[in-house]
C-alpha cells in the first residue's frame, strides 16, 4: 500500500486523525458519508493507500474496490430507498476533483430528485468520432 500523504484530508481520515461517518472498512478500502452530499446517503469509497487519481491505483486493488463499491452501493440504496445510484469518479481539478486522493462517489438517486448530471453533445460528423477512436485506441497501453 502506498504511504499516506501528510497533507491529504482523506489520508488523515484513514489514519483516524479526522472523524468520519464510516459505513465500511476493509484492509485496503474505506467508505464513509460525504459531508456535503448531493442527496442523503451519498457515500465516498476510497483506497487506503494514497493514489492521486484513478490512473494511479494499482490493478491489484481493482477487484477489492469493485467489491466495496458494490457492497456499499447496495447498502446505500436499501438504506435510502433510492430508485437508482450514480457512481462517479473525478480525476484532476478540471474534472471536479477537490481532494487529490482517488475516490468514488456513490450517489443515491430518486426518480423525482431533479438532479441533472450534464448536457450531452454529439460529434460534428462520423469521421470525427472514428478518428478520435483510432487515436485513443493507439494510445491505450
Amino acid at each position: 500500500m502506498k504511504p499516506k500523504d501528510p497533507d491529504c484530508i482523506f489520508c488523515k481520515i484513514i489514519a483516524g486523525e479526522i472523524p468520519c461517518a464510516k459505513v465500511y472498512e476493509s484492509e485496503t478500502c474505506l467508505a464513509f458519508l460525504d459531508i456535503a452530499p448531493v442527496n442523503p446517503g451519498h457515500a465516498l469509497v476510497l483506497p487506503k493507500g494514497h493514489y492521486p487519481t484513478l490512473m494511479d491505483i494499482p490493478a491489484e486493488l481493482g477487484s477489492e474496490l469493485t467489491e466495496t463499491l458494490s457492497k456499499v452501493g447496495r447498502a446505500v440504496m436499501e438504506a435510502t430507498g433510492a430508485d437508482g445510484l450514480n457512481l462517479m469518479q473525478n480525476n484532476h481539478e478540471a474534472a471536479g476533483q477537490l481532494v487529490n486522493h482517488a475516490h468514488f462517489h456513490l450517489v443515491p438517486r430518486h426518480s423525482d430528485d431533479g438532479l441533472q448530471l450534464w448536457p450531452q453533445t454529439g460529434y460534428d460528423n462520423p469521421d470525427e468520432m472514428s478518428g478520435l477512436a483510432k487515436t485513443i485506441a493507439g494510445l491505450v497501453k
